[in-house]
């Protein structure tokens, strides 16, 4: 089925015949937005079926070998993710594809996972710049690794823990840095231990030991950060933006 002309595509339904009837449009190399939504996904379903025919598309549409801004959002039965070619220019649609996924039934974790890393590894993550996520299902450190060129990141959701945003001490990769071209990170709707920042100090000193310069914006509903916690960021950090709705209330 020829679509010389189309622009749009969205595609909804059951993975099998979804995929079957994708199979059979022929249409341009490049289009302004993709969005496909499967329900009934395995995760041997995405690596053998969407995860070839994506990487593909990105090879094929050579628009998405320029900047890249990457998000995703997940829940116990639901994954998403997006990637937008970045525009300078506001009035320019930018280029997109949406894949959204419905599992087979109840995944345990380490299923989920697994899809949520079948769905990210056709896309050229080394012309991702910007990365937006929750922490739901948690990645693995080595996904972070072949996205280098990361320069802005906004987490949701994020919990403060040992090891924040640090790599495996015992891992191959350790003493380096996740985000090495990180100018910009953004956590909203910060979850803390009894409102124990010092993870996130510990993650600034690793992050800017060297030299480097990256700024920090915390939003959204999270515990109140202490003025003594606020200074040592500061001292850390080129800018600091501090909006957390304890902060306004204790205002």
């Amino acid at each position: 089925m020829p679509l010389h002309h189309l622009s749009l595509l969205s595609l909804s339904g059951e993975f099998r015949r979804l995929f079957g009837f994708l199979r059979q449009l022929k249409f341009p190399g490049t289009l302004d937005e993709m969005s496909l939504t499967g329900f009934n996904l395995t995760a041997e379903g995405i690596s053998q079926n969407l995860g070839p025919y994506m990487r593909d598309y990105f090879r094929r549409d050579t628009v998405f070998q320029d900047r890249l801004e990457f998000s995703s959002y997940s829940t116990n039965n639901f994954i998403s993710i997006s990637v937008i070619v970045e525009c300078s220019q506001t009035t320019v649609l930018a280029p997109r594809v949406t894949l959204a996924v419905v599992p087979d039934g109840p995944p345990l974790p380490h299923v989920l996972e697994q899809m949520f890393v079948n769905l990210i590894v056709p896309i050229p993550r080394e012309c991702v710049v910007s990365f937006m996520a929750d922490t739901t299902p948690k990645l693995p450190e080595e996904l972070y690794f072949t996205m280098p060129n990361i320069e802005k990141v906004h987490f949701f959701g994020v919990e403060l823990s040992e090891g924040f945003l640090q790599p495996n001490p015992d891992g191959p990769h350790a003493n380096t840095k996740l985000f090495p071209s990180l100018r910009l990170l953004g956590l909203e709707d910060v979850n803390t231990d009894d409102s124990n920042w010092d993870h996130l100090i510990a993650y600034l000193i690793h992050q800017t030991s060297g030299g480097q310069i990256v700024s920090l914006e915390v939003i959204g509903d999270s515990p109140c950060m202490p003025p003594e916690v606020v200074n040592e960021v500061e001292g850390l950090v080129k800018e600091f933006a501090y909006r957390s709705n304890s902060a306004v209330e204790n205002e």
